[in-house]
């Protein structure tokens, strides 16, 4: 069945590329606009590529060194496997940042064309520039995630033969290590994909923070300017920060998980395999083998899927009906899913000998947990969208409270972040105990590959968000008319519930695929294919885990805190020395606030990921592998809530804020201008809040837990031969 999945995968990720490369070819072909527009673009495309450069400029001598350690220490094709995973992911969030930044312009003149011509579809028609502008970057994650992994399979896996059921016994390399070849590999392809997405998830989130938080304090609640004013300093490196944290970071994240939910679930049955060598009823070498294959395989049914569903809602005719236009894609790309994968499952195990695999009900069993895996997705994304969408209670709620001041406003966002914990925890749970009630140990793993099979969707409808949203900012900087900025501000309000149910999705997927790395850590390691929690040490590894995600997320907050300080200053400085800027008879320095941002996020992000790197490593070169076991659970129990609740509170504060200016006529009608104005700042202010909470702390907690889960099987072999405790 090797070939099977080779042309699945190929074919998958050959519709991606392709469709990819089209959409950005002819979004660059669109009209741009008036010479104003351009001008604030090319502004927006400067600023978002400098950012890239230094970011590069300090994880490539990084991170090629490490490449270069397990190339050492392992054999060369770990580190090989490495450096490619790195240039995928790389790959993958430059190609999706450039298309945004040609996109978000194209959007806005849209809009502009649709009022000219009074187009009662013009809603309709600018959603779908958006939406294909997207798909650059959700066609992008995909095909260049599963790209990079076929390459591994096909010269490590096929041509070298390590992937043969034979060849998966204990290799040692030249410093004395032993490990297996073949899972050693691709989960090193898997490290560098999480490596990069943590720099440019981490680092892009404390950029776009740092000065949204700059712009909306003192450009909003200061000087009382309309978001996204040209006359705030700070406008530019907002709408940059849209760029390189949303777009950028978020299909870095995307990327990884889906290759991380792959390779666990191919890492797994290997760890199996070796564990119950000596069983009464060992695995078969035929069913490893195909185990191993068939996530990869279901990614590449994913693929096409997904391309067949994008395809589906370009080709229609426009609709103003924005939510339903884009759970279509959503909804259809699971759906083909669902049924070509349940002809895949019986391909792969229909008819064999299951023996040892866990699978209670015979063949089904893996499409079953997989399809646990989709439902759970789809559930934490109904869960997102229930606290924090301006549809439901829990959002008018704590726009409701923003007549009572800024600080119940707060109050109410945590609360609904909070309590949003238990339906989204009770998802998780639920999916982890079916599916692997369905198939064993392997079933949550391929749970999380159900879950990320359309992920190609997903990373499209969460990019239209910020695509949209920079669509507003040009349309009100170029100072277009306002019906276009009414147009983009409801596209970018259904971007925000987008942007909070991708988050779930990521969250749940990175959740999972960290427990099924967990799982092979524990399988390979000293605890004999389980983990004692009640030992010691475990119990002690899952206190310092919970210790260190809560430390982490502190950091970045703080980071925030600093380069979002140096914004304000920068934004009073401007203002205080050159009062001609509020009367539009100066023109803001917009470079030196985009400079301030990329210099600060730069310089922040570097701890949180040595720490996140190198904390499991350390633990377990002094306690052991049950020390690295407990440590990994904490840290995924701990970030479980975590990212949760600050996603959710943030998406809540930020669509409270939107639609409190969505019924200013009415408030003001009730209440006054002044009145509003405050009700307004109060909203404000929780939207400040929330921005750090829902792109800094939760979109990172998923990517660290599972560095820190691939990291330890990595380091696993050195952690088993040298750790101080076994010394005692």
């Amino acid at each position: 069945m090797a070939w099977v999945m080779v042309y699945l995968v190929g074919l998958g990720v050959l519709l991606s590329l392709v469709f990819a490369y089209h959409s950005f070819r002819r979004g660059r072909r669109m009209g741009r606009g008036t010479p104003l527009m351009k001008e604030i673009a090319d502004a927006i495309r400067e600023g978002a590529s400098a950012f890239l450069r230094r970011e590069y400029a300090t994880y490539v001598p990084i991170l090629a060194g490490v490449a270069l350690l397990f190339g050492l220490i392992f054999t060369p094709w770990a580190g090989l496997s490495f450096f490619l995973g790195m240039l995928m992911s790389s790959f993958a969030g430059l190609v999706g940042m450039k298309a945004a930044v040609i996109y978000n312009e194209r959007v806005a003149n849209e809009a502009r064309l649709g009022v000219g011509r009074g187009d009662p579809s013009a809603l309709g028609r600018a959603l779908n520039v958006a939406f294909r502008g997207g798909s650059v970057m959700g066609l992008s994650v995909g095909g260049f995630a599963m790209l990079g992994l076929l390459v591994v399979y096909l010269v490590v896996g096929m041509a070298m033969e390590y992937a043969d059921p034979g060849n998966l016994t204990v290799t040692k390399s030249l410093v004395g290590l032993e490990f297996v070849m073949f899972p050693q590999v691709i989960a090193c392809y898997s490290l560098g994909c999480s490596a990069v997405a943590v720099f440019n998830r981490l680092g892009g989130g404390i950029y776009t923070k740092g000065a949204d938080m700059g712009a909306d304090l003192v450009g909003k609640t200061e000087l009382g300017l309309p978001e996204d004013d040209p006359r705030n300093p700070a406008v530019i490196a907002d709408c940059v920060g849209d760029n390189v944290g949303d777009v950028n970071g978020n299909g870095s994240d995307l990327l990884e998980s889906t290759i991380g939910a792959v390779v666990a679930s191919s890492i797994l049955p290997t760890a199996m395999h070796t564990a119950a060598l000596n069983a009464a009823d060992p695995m078969g070498e035929g069913l490893v083998s195909r185990m191993l294959q068939y996530p990869l395989a279901f990614m590449g049914v994913g693929l096409i899927a997904c391309v067949l569903g994008i395809l589906y809602v370009l080709l229609r005719k426009p609709s103003n009906r924005l939510a339903r236009e884009l759970n279509v894609s959503l909804w259809s790309s699971a759906a083909m899913i669902a049924a070509a994968t349940l002809a895949l499952s019986y391909a792969f195990f229909g008819g064999r000998d299951l023996a040892g695999s866990g699978f209670r009900f015979g063949w089904v069993s893996p499409w079953l947990s997989a399809l646990m895996g989709i439902i759970a997705g789809i559930a934490l994304g109904m869960v997102a969208e229930a606290y924090t969408s301006d549809k439901y209670k829990e959002t008018k709620g704590i726009a409701a409270l923003a007549k009572k001041g800024p600080a119940l406003v707060i109050v109410g966002g945590t609360s609904a972040g909070w309590r949003s914990c238990l339906p989204a925890c009770a998802t998780m749970g639920g999916a982890i105990i079916v599916s692997s009630y369905f198939s064993g140990v392997y079933g949550s793993a391929i749970a999380a590959v159900g879950m990320l099979s359309f992920v190609v969707a997903t990373v499209t409808v969460d990019t239209y968000g910020p695509i949209a949203d920079n669509a507003g900012g040009i349309a009100e900087m170029a100072r277009l008319d306002g019906e276009v900025r009414g147009i983009t501000d409801s596209l970018d309000s259904q971007g925000n519930t987008t942007a909070a149910i991708g988050k779930g999705f990521a969250i749940g997927s990175g959740v999972l695929a960290a427990l099924a790395m967990m799982m092979s850590f524990a399988s390979g390691g000293d605890s004999g294919g389980g983990l004692d929690v009640l030992n010691f040490l475990a119990l002690g590894g899952a206190f310092v885990g919970v210790g260190v995600m809560h430390w982490l997320s502190g950091r970045m907050l703080s980071a925030v805190c600093r380069n979002a300080e140096q914004m304000v200053d920068e934004v009073r400085r401007q203002v205080r020395e050159n009062p001609g800027i509020l009367t539009d008879e100066s023109r803001p320095d917009y470079k030196a606030c985009v400079d301030i941002c990329t210099k600060g996020a730069i310089r922040e992000m570097r701890v949180p990921v040595l720490v996140s790197l190198l904390s499991p490593i350390v633990g377990g070169l002094a306690f052991g592998p049950l020390f690295v076991g407990g440590f990994l659970l904490g840290t995924i129990l701990d970030s479980v809530a975590m990212a949760t609740s600050t996603a959710n509170s943030g998406g809540a504060w930020d669509n409270a804020k939107k639609y409190i200016k969505s019924i200013k006529a009415e408030l003001i009608a009730e209440l006054g201008e002044r009145r509003y104005d405050e009700i307004h700042n109060a909203g404000v202010i929780g939207d400040t809040v929330g921005d750090g909470y829902k792109d800094v702390v939760g979109p990172n907690q998923d990517i660290m837990i599972k560095m820190m889960a691939t990291v330890s099987v990595i380091m696993l072999p050195v952690i088993n031969a040298f750790n101080l405790f076994s010394l005692l």
